[in-house]
């Protein structure tokens, strides 16, 4: 591998605490997060709530297309518009050591806490643009995600080829993930992605900045991480093409991103690239 070196001037150096998180070595990270997951998978129950003793018996509540009461984090950013940047972000600045890690939020929620844990523990902040029907499915994640220190953005409401729809049809699937990040947030989200899709057309750019999102964020570096193809076929994609300023696209619900994710998160160490969220990386 060959070592990137990227000016570092007007930067924080990485969190010495992460550096010392990974000195256990990646292969011993990749372990516990393949024993985590499997833990999770045989888990049974919701994502928000571990019932245990008397709350085990009692009758599950009715799902809703929407909580009735969410759970409400008032700090939840908003949107930012980035004067400089074009209206589709597909990368950062190329001169400081940063990198922006983005993951389409949908699939089985105890991967998608699994793989935080493990960002966490490698002192990486991520970008999760979630699926609108997803949040109903399991809202609790909203919070989870904000609470890590992690951006939450929209992927549509119902993640499908948004460009191939109609302008009405458009719009409310934007808009509909929109409205369910708000009620559980307080905010539309930071960040709108197009789903199916790597970048989004004029009119679907057009309609994402009427629902109220500057930008449309793309990506530079694709994991192909949804083909399956084996958390080291993961590892390898990423780190052959990720540079400073790179926005990576990776996916929640899959076993490989999981396994793939600390030895990822030790080799853009040893090349002095922090994983930051989109927000910080634009900062």
């Amino acid at each position: 591998m060959v070592r990137v070196t990227t000016p570092a001037h007007g930067t924080t150096p990485p969190d010495p605490d992460r550096r010392a998180a990974l000195r256990t070595g990646a292969g011993l990270a990749a372990a516990t997060a393949v024993g985590a997951l499997t833990a999770a998978c045989s888990a049974p129950g919701d994502d928000d709530t571990a019932a245990t003793g008397a709350a085990a018996a009692r009758p599950a509540a009715p799902r809703t297309s929407a909580p009735a009461t969410p759970r409400t984090t008032p700090s939840a950013p908003a949107p930012r518009a980035f004067p400089h940047q074009p209206a589709q972000i597909d990368h950062g600045p190329r001169t400081r050591p940063r990198v922006a890690l983005t993951f389409h939020g949908q699939g089985d929620p105890a991967l998608a806490r699994t793989l935080l844990g493990e960002a966490e523990k490698g002192g990486a902040r991520v970008t999760v643009l979630a699926v609108g029907d997803w949040l109903d499915e399991h809202p609790g994640l909203a919070r989870r995600i904000l609470d890590g220190g992690h951006d939450l953005g929209n992927h549509t409401q119902r993640h499908i080829d948004i460009n191939a729809l109609a302008e009405a049809d458009a719009y409310a699937e934007i808009t509909g993930c929109a409205d369910r990040l708000r009620r559980l947030t307080g905010s539309i989200g930071t960040w709108f992605r197009p789903s199916r899709a790597p970048r989004a057309s004029p009119l679907v750019e057009r309609l994402a900045r009427r629902a109220g999102y500057p930008h449309v964020l793309s990506y530079d570096v694709d994991s192909l991480d949804f083909t399956a193809p084996g958390a080291p076929a993961v590892t390898r994609k990423v780190t052959g093409e990720v540079r400073a300023g790179s926005v990576v696209s990776l996916h929640f619900g899959y076993p490989d991103t999981v396994a793939a994710l600390p030895v990822l998160l030790a080799e853009l160490d040893r090349r002095g690239l922090a994983a930051v969220t989109t927000t910080e990386l634009l900062s």
